[in-house]
């Protein structure tokens, strides 16, 4: 295949791969404690770190995790809060990212034309050290996520009872926004800072369409991240078109396929819950 033997694409091809092994697998537990648009302003706050990269000329990927560890702690430390103004200063972050992402590249004497590729992703824009990078930060994602799921999904289902088992629902909570920053600098080369919330969000909806446990929502969340991003990458080098365009509408389109797919089986559940039901009722009656 002739998209193999270009070095570039096979570097794309692995880290489209990395985005989406590590996308789904935060993106599980933010769907569950419903807060599926974390990533999109915590791609927001991220630019702030790809322009500082850029303009010190060090590696932005590392410039762009660190910005965002340090926003995505902010955020939760203002969730935790519950204060009405919380929503007002969640917005001033995420904007201000973007803002102050692009305003530091004009002060540097940079074009804000290289910001592009990190906002919507470019296939010729990994490089070697950005995919040691990516690998590095995908590694400590999965084990976070893999390694502590059962008492991540404690935390997202119940915070409360959480606490009472005598879980650091604290320490665990600022772990799930620090995870979903490191996620968003591991998507930014392949999907982009501003759509990398769909990758951690519609892949989850839409294997919560066939499936009901949290495992198989995360291992087919996964399955259809992974072949929609390597897909999406492949159709990219062939069309020329933007990578992070193209594996957002793929999944898109595998989402609504599911959704078409899966309203017969959603019929019959409901139809064998009513005859159980049914039942159920015939014999207290006869009790």
């Amino acid at each position: 295949m002739d998209l193999l033997a270009s070095p570039f694409m096979v570097r794309a091809l692995i880290a489209a791969a990395l985005v989406g092994i590590t996308a789904p697998a935060i993106g599980t537990y933010l769907v569950q404690r419903r807060q599926a648009v974390m990533g999109d302003g915590l791609g927001h706050v991220a630019m702030t770190g790809v322009a500082i990269g850029f303009v010190l000329n060090t590696s932005p990927v590392w410039m762009a995790t660190l910005v965002a560890v340090v926003g995505a702690v902010a955020m939760e430390l203002i969730r935790s809060r519950g204060k009405t103004s919380g929503d007002v200063a969640l917005s001033m972050l995420f904007y201000g990212g973007l803002a102050g992402g692009v305003m530091i590249m004009h002060m540097g004497g940079g074009s804000t034309t290289k910001l592009l590729s990190a906002m919507f992703g470019s296939i010729t824009a990994v490089a070697p050290e950005d995919l040691t990078a990516m690998a590095i930060l995908a590694a400590f994602v999965l084990a976070v996520t893999i390694g502590l799921r059962r008492q991540l999904f404690a935390v997202c289902q119940d915070e409360e009872f959480a606490r009472v088992t005598g879980l650091p629902v604290r320490a665990l909570n600022l772990l799930i926004a620090i995870t979903a920053a490191v996620t968003v600098t591991v998507a930014m080369r392949i999907v982009g800072l501003l759509l990398v919330s769909a990758m951690m969000v519609i892949p989850v909806a839409t294997a919560q369409r066939v499936t009901r446990g949290f495992a198989t929502t995360l291992g087919l969340a996964v399955a259809i991240s992974l072949a929609v991003a390597l897909t999406g990458t492949a159709t990219t080098y062939y069309l020329d078109a933007p990578s992070g365009a193209m594996i957002v509408l793929l999944a898109i389109a595998v989402f609504m396929a599911m959704t078409a797919l899966s309203a017969p089986l959603a019929r019959r559940r409901a139809k064998a819950a009513r005859t159980a039901e049914e039942v159920c009722t015939r014999d207290d009656v006869k009790v």
